[in-house]
């Protein structure tokens, strides 16, 4: 398996480059040359298995032979041994039209553990091989910085950078990043939103001199291996989903579209699923552009969804290749575009593309809460406010059969829920002592040259 940039499809990249490289030097993003395709055979054996078993036989068709088959099968056991469900990502039916997949059993009760687990052992291993070093920048909107922390903690040859915007995270997010002790990790505050944070990643990758100085790689989903790990829950889901009708739509808490693009490849290799509906909060650049066809950016709004406190989509440009048949020049276009005017606009074909694997909806705060309290009081079962929009979504649209992805564990928003129920929900015991717990914290300027002068002085250290 090989892969180019969104960008530019002449240059052709391993895995073991790709994952390492994070981003494109042209600025695009990764995606393989051809998704392999499974038949309908393959499927069913494949839903006949475990977590394990999926994820092996998933991966492995975009490693090639980066890692031996024993390696990498005790890696994805390595990674999913301590989570608290046997499942993995176990799969509840709410009711006779909506079943809820848990992705939040891992050690930051978040989706992001998933990709992140496995992922940093790759890093690990692929370092290891030539006893190379490497700096990682992580922008978060809260969920990734603490899996990553988690994940890369006291890995061998490993600096982590994890930029959050101050005041724009829940506390418990926050603690999963800052309390974790560990000499090669750097938890950094800026002053701005994510997109500044994202921004801030995009701009240093650019500048090639300092990347390559500091051996510079990237575990947001732009890393394409994120995309790839998540692809399995979709998988898992329909292994664990027993009513008959298989017309499954998935409904996806999104900010970054990382989540979701996932899904999409998922169906691209063969999986029945009929829609992607993007859930999302007041902060709708993709529903809006899936209604209208224009992708325009606007000034970010902090909610009690901060997950989704996000303008700019990046995994949105993999999509965009796709839908703009497969053109690095069009999509440097409309990418320079976007850089320019804030703004872009699909043709009605491509936004009739878009439209065919793809629907979408929103809730406000006040919609957010409204859902939480109903869920509760017809099932007494605690969802945080991102599984909460998703939800909402599904029954805005009267969608019939329907997977809602359960991003996050209700006790990382413990005020969002209290003031919808009136109830604090309690973290898991391997989490309890986090409020204990001192925070280390960096506080820098949101400036891309005081991030790039940090990351240059603790890399040599």
């Amino acid at each position: 398996m090989l892969y180019f940039s969104t960008r530019d499809t002449d240059k052709k990249f391993t895995f073991e480059e790709i994952i390492l490289n994070g981003l494109a030097e042209d600025g695009g993003l990764y995606i393989p040359e051809q998704t392999p395709i499974f038949t309908e055979n393959d499927i069913n054996r494949l839903l006949c298995s475990d977590y394990e078993t999926i994820a092996y036989e998933i991966i492995k068709q975009f490693t090639g032979e980066t890692f031996t088959s024993d390696l990498l099968k005790r890696m994805i056991h390595d990674s999913y041994k301590s989570f608290r469900s046997n499942f993995v990502t176990p799969l509840t039916e709410f009711d006779g039209s909506l079943s809820i997949l848990e992705l939040f059993h891992g050690p930051t009760l978040a989706f992001k553990d998933l990709a992140m687990q496995l992922l940093s052992r790759m890093i690990e291993e692929v370092l290891s091989r030539t006893n190379s070093k490497a700096s990682i920048i992580c922008a978060t909107s809260g969920d990734t910085g603490g899996a990553a922390v988690t994940s890369f903690a006291n890995k061998k040859n490993i600096k982590l950078f994890v930029l959050y915007p101050k005041g724009r995270i829940s506390e418990v997010q926050r603690r999963f990043m800052s309390t974790v002790k560990a000499e090669n990790i750097k938890v950094i505050s800026i002053n701005g939103n994510f997109d500044d944070c994202q921004n801030i990643v995009k701009t240093l990758f650019s500048d090639r001199y300092f990347a390559k100085n500091v051996s510079l790689t990237a575990v947001n989903s732009i890393n394409w291996a994120r995309i790839m790990i998540q692809i399995v829950y979709y998988f898992s889901a329909f292994s664990q989903y027993k009513r008959l009708e298989k017309n499954i739509n998935f409904i996806v808490p999104t900010g970054n579209f990382g989540d979701i693009f996932a899904g999409y490849i998922a169906k691209k290799m063969g999986l029945p699923i009929q829609k992607l509906v993007i859930a999302t909060n007041v902060n709708n650049i993709l529903e809006r552009c899936l209604k209208t066809g224009k992708y325009e950016a606007f000034d970010s709004i902090q909610t009690n969804s901060p997950s989704m406190d996000i303008q700019i989509s990046s995994n949105f440009e993999r999509l965009l290749f796709d839908l703009l048949d497969m053109s690095p020049r069009v999509v440097k276009k409309k990418m320079s575009e976007l850089k320019e005017n804030g703004k872009f606009e699909l043709s009605k074909s491509e936004l009739e593309s878009f439209k065919n694997n793809f629907d979408a909806g929103s809730l406000d705060q006040d919609e957010t809460v409204k859902i939480i309290k109903d869920i509760y009081n017809r099932s007494h079962q605690i969802i945080d406010p991102h599984t909460a929009i998703a939800v909402g979504v599904h029954y805005k649209n009267s969608y019939k059969n329907s997977i809602v992805l359960s991003t996050a564990h209700a006790a990382k928003f413990p005020d969002t829920v209290m003031k919808a129920i009136g109830i604090n929900p309690e973290l898991p015991n391997i989490s309890e002592d986090i409020y204990k717990l001192h925070e280390n914290i960096i506080d820098l300027p949101n400036d891309v040259g005081d991030i790039n002068a940090f990351i240059t002085k603790n890399f040599s250290e």
